[in-house]
């Protein structure tokens, strides 16, 4: 399984919900097995520059090719590029790239 996760920042933080808004239509593309778009709830002591939270799950990296290939994909960034500042994405295979927890020393 693929995990894809894209943080978003606002230019202006009252375009927060149209984000949301183009975001959301990654909902409907069916290469997903999930999808969520959230609002940062910004709890954290260190940092909370990031407004918005895309995280999806993929069966395959082809999967996620074809997720990103979609017309609705496209549509989603033509909406949201103009409205955001920052966008960070990070994708890794749970099975081949994720560490089990470490024992605490």
């Amino acid at each position: 399984m693929i995990r894809h996760i894209v943080l978003f920042s606002a230019k202006d933080k009252a375009h927060i919900d149209q984000i949301i808004e183009g975001l959301s239509l990654l909902t409907t593309i069916p290469h997903a097995s999930r999808i969520e778009i959230a609002r940062n709830s910004k709890r954290d002591q260190l940092g909370n520059d990031i407004d918005v939270v895309v995280y999806g799950e993929f069966a395959s990296e082809l999967e996620l090719a074809a997720y990103k290939a979609h017309r609705l994909y496209q549509e989603s960034i033509r909406r949201v590029r103009p409205l955001r500042e920052l966008r960070f994405a990070a994708d890794y295979d749970v099975a081949r790239d994720a560490r089990p927890d470490q024992p605490k020393q």
